[in-house]
């Protein structure tokens, strides 16, 4: 891959952000990290409040950058058979199947957005997870191929009834864990509640350009951009450091309010969470132009990578959130960067 095409699609990808922006306001640091899963080629948890804008955010991403948008609503009765088919009454009075959300868009499936995927059975869980990982699914005595698809979920994090929690193994197969508030300008906020542009989701996104990116093509550059950027030796060995810190933070003087630092931990970062990590650091410092990674790379994809897959004792578990960012925040800083 030539510098010249680099350049050409970080121009495409710079575009992306410049509309995504004009319709989904205050949230540069967000559509950053998306943008990164994009070209990373990772599935991503997004953690907000209701109404916060991710649908509308998901949806302005699937317009620019193609293919189809599928969206399911996690409920307590939902089965996995409801994400391959549905089945009706026809006209005829005679039983009749279509395809279900995983299978409408076919091999175009672009994006997958699970909606409070926690109040979803484990059973459902265990299908998306599969087709996370291997973008295959057997239906109907054939095997249907998703070669471009990006999962998105978020959790249900107000109600705790007729919830299933995800577990530890089932985060680790999302790349990032990406954080959706409210903005706190005062302008931003006025904006989205008196300007009617923002009441209509259809209206707003179908102002936005079209297929700047496309879909079918991104898993081919995202492979040869992980080849191009470097990381040298000296890099390679902070990022383990980091990796060592998530496990024993109180080996590196780690320290976290409140928190006994050597029960705190049960498990850190998995080999392919910092394998995730790096490779969003590589895109991170494409999309700032440059051809290696620097430590800022790292820590601009950091947390949003590795929050989400520690494990904390149980009875630190109610606080995981504002943990979770102190401990992250606290490696960084005792860590030493080359």
């Amino acid at each position: 891959m030539s510098d010249n095409q680099l350049t050409d699609m970080r121009q495409h990808a710079q575009s992306l952000e410049t509309e995504i922006n004009k319709v989904v306001v205050g949230q540069q640091t967000p559509i950053r990290l998306i943008t990164t899963a994009i070209f990373s080629r990772g599935h991503v948890l997004l953690e907000g409040d209701v109404g916060v804008g991710k649908t509308t955010l998901l949806r302005a991403f699937t317009r620019c950058i193609g293919g189809g948008y599928q969206r399911v609503e996690g409920t307590i009765d939902l089965m996995p058979n409801d994400l391959v088919y549905h089945t009706y009454l026809g006209e005829d009075g005679k039983p009749h199947v279509s395809p279900g959300p995983l299978l409408m868009s076919g091999e175009s499936l672009s994006v997958f957005f699970f909606n409070e995927i926690n109040r979803a059975r484990p059973q459902v869980h265990s299908l998306l997870l599969r087709v996370m990982a291997e973008r295959t699914l057997s239906a109907f005595n054939k095997e249907y191929q998703f070669p471009n698809m990006q999962v998105f979920a978020d959790r249900n994090q107000l109600e705790k009834e007729e919830t299933f929690e995800i577990p530890a193994a089932a985060r680790d197969r999302f790349m990032m864990e990406i954080p959706i508030v409210v903005p706190d300008e005062s302008a931003i906020m006025e904006s989205l509640v008196f300007d009617t542009k923002y009441h209509n989701v259809d209206t707003l996104v179908n102002t936005l350009q079209a297929n700047i990116l496309q879909f079918d093509q991104l898993n081919g550059f995202s492979a040869l951009l992980q080849d191009k950027i470097e990381a040298s030796p000296t890099l390679r060995q902070y990022a383990l450091n980091l990796w060592r810190a998530t496990k024993t933070p109180s080996a590196f003087g780690v320290k976290v309010n409140g928190v006994d630092m050597n029960r705190l931990v049960l498990s850190g970062s998995s080999p392919r969470g910092m394998s995730m990590m790096l490779a969003a650091a590589r895109v991170n410092a494409w999309l700032n132009n440059r051809s290696s990674v620097l430590p800022e790379d790292i820590h601009a994809v950091f947390h949003s990578t590795v929050a989400h897959r520690l494990a904390f004792s149980p009875v630190y578990e109610m606080r995981r959130t504002e943990i979770a960012r102190e401990l992250l925040s606290g490696i960084v800083n005792a860590v030493a960067a080359p």
